[in-house]
Protein backbone atom coordinates (compact mmCIF):
# COMPACT_ATOMS: atom_id res chain seq x y z
CA UNK A 1 0.00 0.00 0.00
CA UNK A 2 1.25 3.46 -0.78
CA UNK A 3 1.97 5.80 2.07
CA UNK A 4 -1.15 7.79 2.86
CA UNK A 5 -1.35 11.06 4.71
CA UNK A 6 -3.28 11.45 7.97
CA UNK A 7 -6.49 12.69 6.29
CA UNK A 8 -6.51 9.77 3.82
CA UNK A 9 -5.98 7.28 6.65
CA UNK A 10 -8.78 8.81 8.74
CA UNK A 11 -11.12 8.81 5.73
CA UNK A 12 -10.38 5.09 5.18
CA UNK A 13 -10.96 4.31 8.86
CA UNK A 14 -14.22 6.25 9.05
CA UNK A 15 -15.56 4.74 5.81
CA UNK A 16 -16.00 1.48 7.69
CA UNK A 17 -13.96 -0.50 5.15
CA UNK A 18 -12.03 -3.47 6.50
CA UNK A 19 -8.53 -2.59 7.66
CA UNK A 20 -7.39 -6.23 7.72
CA UNK A 21 -3.91 -6.43 6.21
CA UNK A 22 -3.84 -2.67 5.59
CA UNK A 23 -0.41 -1.21 6.29
CA UNK A 24 -0.77 1.75 8.65
CA UNK A 25 2.86 1.58 9.78
CA UNK A 26 4.13 4.87 11.20
CA UNK A 27 0.66 6.44 10.89
CA UNK A 28 0.04 9.32 13.31
CA UNK A 29 -3.47 9.12 14.72
CA UNK A 30 -2.69 10.87 18.00
CA UNK A 31 -5.50 12.74 19.78
CA UNK A 32 -8.17 11.29 17.43
CA UNK A 33 -11.55 9.92 18.51
CA UNK A 34 -11.47 6.38 17.14
CA UNK A 35 -13.86 4.83 19.64
CA UNK A 36 -15.01 1.35 18.58
CA UNK A 37 -13.02 1.28 15.31
CA UNK A 38 -12.14 -2.18 13.92
CA UNK A 39 -8.35 -2.40 13.41
CA UNK A 40 -8.36 -6.23 13.45
CA UNK A 41 -5.57 -7.65 11.32
CA UNK A 42 -4.14 -4.19 10.51
CA UNK A 43 -0.42 -3.46 10.45
CA UNK A 44 0.26 -0.66 12.94
CA UNK A 45 4.01 -1.08 13.39
CA UNK A 46 5.52 2.17 14.75
CA UNK A 47 2.07 3.85 14.64
CA UNK A 48 1.43 6.80 16.97
CA UNK A 49 -1.92 6.96 18.77
CA UNK A 50 -0.93 9.06 21.76
CA UNK A 51 -3.89 10.30 23.82
CA UNK A 52 -6.36 8.91 21.26
CA UNK A 53 -9.81 7.71 22.35
CA UNK A 54 -9.80 4.05 21.30
CA UNK A 55 -12.36 2.80 23.80
CA UNK A 56 -13.79 -0.53 22.65
CA UNK A 57 -11.57 -0.65 19.54
CA UNK A 58 -10.77 -4.05 18.05
CA UNK A 59 -7.05 -4.75 17.51
CA UNK A 60 -7.36 -8.55 17.39
CA UNK A 61 -4.48 -10.10 15.39
CA UNK A 62 -3.09 -6.63 14.62
CA UNK A 63 0.66 -6.13 14.28
CA UNK A 64 1.62 -3.28 16.61
CA UNK A 65 5.36 -3.62 17.19
CA UNK A 66 6.74 -0.42 18.75
CA UNK A 67 3.33 1.30 18.55
CA UNK A 68 3.13 4.42 20.72
CA UNK A 69 -0.18 4.63 22.61
CA UNK A 70 0.96 6.71 25.58
CA UNK A 71 -2.02 8.12 27.52
CA UNK A 72 -4.66 6.60 25.21
CA UNK A 73 -8.11 5.47 26.35
CA UNK A 74 -8.25 1.76 25.46
CA UNK A 75 -10.90 0.64 27.95
CA UNK A 76 -12.56 -2.59 26.81
CA UNK A 77 -10.34 -2.76 23.69
CA UNK A 78 -9.72 -6.18 22.17
CA UNK A 79 -6.06 -7.13 21.55
CA UNK A 80 -6.66 -10.90 21.27
CA UNK A 81 -3.68 -12.53 19.49
CA UNK A 82 -2.19 -9.09 18.67
CA UNK A 83 1.56 -8.49 18.48
CA UNK A 84 2.62 -5.63 20.77
CA UNK A 85 6.35 -6.30 21.10
CA UNK A 86 8.14 -3.19 22.47
CA UNK A 87 4.88 -1.16 22.32
CA UNK A 88 4.47 1.81 24.66
CA UNK A 89 1.13 1.83 26.50
CA UNK A 90 2.36 3.86 29.45
CA UNK A 91 -0.27 5.74 31.48
CA UNK A 92 -3.11 4.30 29.39
CA UNK A 93 -6.61 3.27 30.44
CA UNK A 94 -6.88 -0.44 29.61
CA UNK A 95 -9.61 -1.41 32.05
CA UNK A 96 -11.27 -4.68 31.02
CA UNK A 97 -9.15 -4.90 27.86
CA UNK A 98 -8.64 -8.36 26.34
CA UNK A 99 -5.03 -9.43 25.67
CA UNK A 100 -5.66 -13.20 25.45
CA UNK A 101 -2.89 -14.93 23.46
CA UNK A 102 -1.22 -11.57 22.70
CA UNK A 103 2.55 -11.30 22.26
CA UNK A 104 3.51 -8.36 24.47
CA UNK A 105 7.18 -9.04 25.07
CA UNK A 106 8.96 -6.02 26.56
CA UNK A 107 5.76 -3.91 26.44
CA UNK A 108 5.74 -0.72 28.52
CA UNK A 109 2.71 -0.42 30.81
CA UNK A 110 4.12 1.89 33.52
CA UNK A 111 1.31 3.42 35.56
CA UNK A 112 -1.45 2.04 33.34
CA UNK A 113 -4.97 1.20 34.54
CA UNK A 114 -5.57 -2.50 33.76
CA UNK A 115 -8.25 -3.41 36.27
CA UNK A 116 -10.14 -6.51 35.12
CA UNK A 117 -7.96 -6.99 32.01
CA UNK A 118 -7.58 -10.47 30.51
CA UNK A 119 -4.00 -11.68 29.83
CA UNK A 120 -4.78 -15.40 29.57
CA UNK A 121 -1.98 -17.19 27.66
CA UNK A 122 -0.33 -13.81 26.86
CA UNK A 123 3.44 -13.41 26.52
CA UNK A 124 4.49 -10.58 28.85
CA UNK A 125 8.13 -11.60 29.18
CA UNK A 126 10.26 -8.62 30.30
CA UNK A 127 7.14 -6.40 30.42
CA UNK A 128 7.54 -3.09 32.25
CA UNK A 129 4.48 -2.81 34.51
CA UNK A 130 5.69 -0.73 37.46
CA UNK A 131 2.95 1.13 39.35
CA UNK A 132 0.25 -0.46 37.16
CA UNK A 133 -3.22 -1.13 38.56
CA UNK A 134 -3.91 -4.80 37.80
CA UNK A 135 -6.70 -5.50 40.27
CA UNK A 136 -8.83 -8.51 39.28
CA UNK A 137 -6.70 -9.08 36.13
CA UNK A 138 -6.53 -12.61 34.70
CA UNK A 139 -2.98 -13.90 34.03
CA UNK A 140 -3.93 -17.60 33.81
CA UNK A 141 -1.12 -19.49 32.01
CA UNK A 142 0.53 -16.18 31.03
CA UNK A 143 4.26 -15.79 30.60
CA UNK A 144 5.67 -13.02 32.83
CA UNK A 145 9.27 -14.11 33.19
CA UNK A 146 11.51 -11.19 34.14
CA UNK A 147 8.50 -8.82 34.18
CA UNK A 148 8.76 -5.67 36.29
CA UNK A 149 5.73 -5.43 38.59
CA UNK A 150 7.25 -3.28 41.33
CA UNK A 151 4.71 -1.19 43.28
CA UNK A 152 1.84 -2.54 41.15
CA UNK A 153 -1.58 -3.31 42.58
CA UNK A 154 -2.18 -7.03 41.98
CA UNK A 155 -5.10 -7.27 44.41
CA UNK A 156 -7.27 -10.31 43.57
CA UNK A 157 -5.37 -10.92 40.28
CA UNK A 158 -5.29 -14.52 39.05
CA UNK A 159 -1.84 -15.95 38.20
CA UNK A 160 -2.95 -19.60 38.00
CA UNK A 161 -0.24 -21.65 36.23
CA UNK A 162 1.58 -18.45 35.14
CA UNK A 163 5.35 -18.21 34.66
CA UNK A 164 6.83 -15.54 36.96
CA UNK A 165 10.45 -16.74 36.88
CA UNK A 166 12.68 -13.76 37.60
CA UNK A 167 9.71 -11.36 37.88
CA UNK A 168 10.14 -8.40 40.19
CA UNK A 169 7.30 -7.98 42.69
CA UNK A 170 8.93 -5.59 45.18
CA UNK A 171 6.30 -3.63 47.11
CA UNK A 172 3.47 -5.01 44.94
CA UNK A 173 0.05 -5.31 46.59
CA UNK A 174 -0.94 -8.99 46.54
CA UNK A 175 -4.01 -9.11 48.80
CA UNK A 176 -6.21 -11.98 47.66
CA UNK A 177 -3.98 -12.71 44.65
CA UNK A 178 -4.16 -16.29 43.33
CA UNK A 179 -0.73 -17.86 42.73
CA UNK A 180 -1.99 -21.48 42.39
CA UNK A 181 0.47 -23.45 40.23
CA UNK A 182 2.54 -20.34 39.52
CA UNK A 183 6.19 -20.95 38.58
CA UNK A 184 8.26 -18.46 40.61
CA UNK A 185 11.78 -19.77 40.05
CA UNK A 186 13.68 -21.91 37.56
CA UNK A 187 13.35 -25.62 38.17
CA UNK A 188 16.67 -27.40 38.78
CA UNK A 189 17.91 -29.43 35.83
Amino acid sequence: MQTKNRDEILAKIRSGDSLEGIDLSSADLSYENLKGIDFSGAILTDAHMQNANLEGANFSSARMERAFLFGANLARANFKAATLIDANLQDTNLEKANFANANMEHVKLFGSQLEGANFEHANLARARMKRAVLMNANFTRARLDEAHLERSDLTRADFTDANLVGARLTDAKIDGTNFTGTILEDKPT
